[in-house]
């Protein structure tokens, strides 16, 4: 670890403090009604003497063209022409409909090439990304294959009395990935990634300085099997790097990519995030492992009410019950973001959502996530469940993101899961219906489960050794037989925390604090009276550190719209797909790490030990400036 210490600390800049004056402020992110659904609200902009597409001075005289609206705001031709483009009629400082005559840059109605933009120019064709570079022809040296991903099942409790019938009887379904052989993670399968990274104006040097240091960490923790391509967006988006390995030379140009980096205009996430799924979609070949990290501190200059942006996000990052898309894991920097908006690109994705309140902690949030990208061993994992006796019927799956069903009238049951780092875990609630016994039965089989996987190092699908579970049928059950599981009890208070903050959440867009904080504190007096708080288990400490965050952030609809809603929003990805994501500001990580051990995420409890070591290689770099 020590070679790779020094060459980072070459490489990255030194330390910076930020400086939250030098930045430009963007308007407030729209709320929506529900969490999984773009705003459609419009938002206000009231600095006086600046575009509010790209948050730069419009004085005259300054080299640039204004244009000044019939509602009198005033905005740099070439930012309103873009704007007008994708065919907004309407200012977007106070939402005053435009005259068409009045906009001297529209094209006209008759003018409907469709290879026509409403400038009426020519739309180039889209340039073509098959230039990747060739990969790395060496066999897979990962070597999980002698390790199978392994399946733990637990009831609430031992046992059922035998004339006793159970509607809602609960189960743990648990599975767990194999280990990397090596520990520092060499032997490992490679990875295409794309950085899709914000250079807006609201960027600045300190902002953009502090991205550059946590891309430049990303790239020196890339092996040269693994490829890199890094895309830029303002007012359009480009790629300044194309897909390429990192090799000692491919590090090097990255690196220089990277530093030619400059912010000015306004925000476009739509061309970026078309830009660099377009890297992604046009490579020749393809690295077994693919995702994108998109990057911004700002609100879409040009769909700033979202309903119009989910339209044009590209087809393939949208996953379905049969197909995964493209995983795009989001990342929110500052105050200033549009958390709605990221929140659900990620969703709809199956990535996660990242809320950085202080961007000092930035390079410590791409740790977290490329310590997973960097760590994955299985993909298109599939669990299968079957009733074992006949009568015994599945009622409920609570699989948060992942998607499940249920068939068969309740004999059968499918939850699909896709990719899984080294020794991630993840747990399903599974209810059951369990009829009466006879009195001549001692033992029901309740259920069998199977699960279904590639493993990337053997390159072929593996079934692992299936589970069946039992549960005693006695006359009378004894008081231990009556004993809840912890394990049981632990993950129910899960699912019960990330439902409530959901529900609390919605709540709070409808602008109904006081019952969102009711909701929240009635599961926190419900979380700690469970057997789990009372035998002391460490995850009831961080849900309740959670539910308490919240309900700070929530104390007034000030404090939600500037953190409550991306910090809640976080923590509802981080639970839907029981993987790790950054959460909030350096005080709320330091929080979490004493509680948890070597977490530094709200929830902790997901992160993997890859995951961990990346961090502590972050740490013990020393390039993120204090807070």
């Amino acid at each position: 670890m020590g070679s790779v210490l020094k060459k980072l600390k070459k490489a990255l800049t030194p330390k910076l403090r930020c400086d939250s004056s030098s930045t430009a402020t963007s308007p407030p992110c729209p709320s929506e009604t529900t969490s999984s659904e773009f705003s459609t609200t419009s938002s206000s902009f009231s600095r006086e003497n600046c575009c509010a597409i790209c948050l730069s001075n419009v004085k005259r005289g300054q080299g640039q063209a204004i244009f000044t609206a019939e509602c009198s705001h005033s905005f740099h031709f070439d930012c309103i022409a873009k704007n007008v483009e994708h065919g907004n009629l309407c200012c977007p400082i106070c939402r005053a409909k435009w005259d068409r005559i009045n906009v001297p840059f529209q094209a006209p109605n008759d003018s409907l090439d469709p290879q026509r933009n409403h400038l009426g120019s020519i739309h180039p064709h889209p340039e073509p990304f098959s230039d990747d570079e060739p990969l790395l022809t060496i066999s897979s040296t990962q070597s999980s294959v002698s390790q199978s991903v392994t399946i733990k099942i637990h009831t609430e409790s031992p046992a059922i009395s035998a004339s006793e019938s159970r509607a809602n009887f609960p189960m743990l379904v648990s599975i767990r990935a194999p280990p990397l052989e090596d520990p520092n993670g060499h032997s490992r399968t490679p990875v295409d990634l794309v950085t899709v990274l914000d250079v807006s104006g609201s960027m600045g040097e300190t902002k953009l300085s502090l991205v550059k240091s946590a891309v430049k960490f990303l790239i020196l923790n890339l092996g040269p099997s693994d490829r890199l391509s890094i895309v830029s967006f303002s007012t359009t988006a480009t790629r300044v790097f194309p897909l390429r390995r990192m090799s000692d030379d491919g590090r090097e140009s990255a690196i220089l990519a990277v530093e030619s980096l400059r912010s000015s205009g306004g925000t476009s996430i739509a061309e970026g995030l078309k830009k660099g799924t377009q890297v992604l979609e046009e490579r020749r070949e393809r690295n077994p492992v693919a995702s994108i990290m998109l990057l911004s501190d700002g609100i879409d200059s040009y769909y700033p009410g979202g309903s119009q942006l989910k339209n044009q996000l590209p087809a393939s990052i949208f996953s379905t019950k049969t197909e995964h898309g493209i995983p795009v894991h989001t990342f929110g920097f500052g105050k200033d973001h549009c958390p709605t908006t990221l929140h659900a690109i990620s969703d709809a994705s199956g990535g996660t959502f990242s809320f950085i309140e202080s961007v000092e902690m930035i390079q410590d949030s791409f740790a977290i996530c490329i310590g997973g990208l960097l760590s994955v061993v299985t993909q298109e994992l599939r669990l299968t469940l079957k009733s074992a006796t006949r009568g015994v019927m599945i009622v409920a799956i609570p699989s948060g993101r992942y998607f499940s069903e249920i068939s068969d009238k309740g004999k059968q049951g499918v939850v699909t899961v896709g990719n899984m780092y080294a020794e991630e875990e993840k747990q399903f609630l599974v209810y059951l219906f369990v009829p009466k016994s006879s009195t001549s039965d001692t033992k029901t089989s309740l259920l069998e489960v199977l699960c279904m996987y590639k493993d990337l190092a053997a390159n072929e699908l593996i079934q692992a050794p299936g589970e069946r579970i039992e549960i005693l049928r006695p006359k009378v059950c004894s008081p231990a037989e009556k004993a809840v599981s912890l394990e049981v009890d632990r993950q129910c208070n899960r699912v019960s925390v990330a439902e409530a903050i959901a529900e609390a959440q919605r709540m709070a867009e409808m602008g109904n604090l006081k019952s969102a904080k009711a909701t929240l504190a009635q599961e926190r007096s419900t979380l700690l009276s469970s057997p789990a708080a009372q035998a002391g288990d460490s995850l009831i400490t961080l849900l309740e550190a959670q539910l308490t965050e919240v309900i700070h952030r929530m104390a007034t609809m000030d404090s939600y719209t500037l953190t409550g809603r991306a910090y809640a929003l976080s923590e509802m990805s981080s639970h839907s797909l029981q993987r790790a994501a950054a959460t909030g500001d350096s005080t709320t990580w330091s929080l979490t790490m004493s509680e948890g051990g070597n977490s530094a995420t709200s929830s902790g409890v997901f992160e993997t030990p890859h995951m961990s070591r990346m961090l502590r290689l972050s740490h013990n770099l020393g390039t993120n400036p204090a807070a």
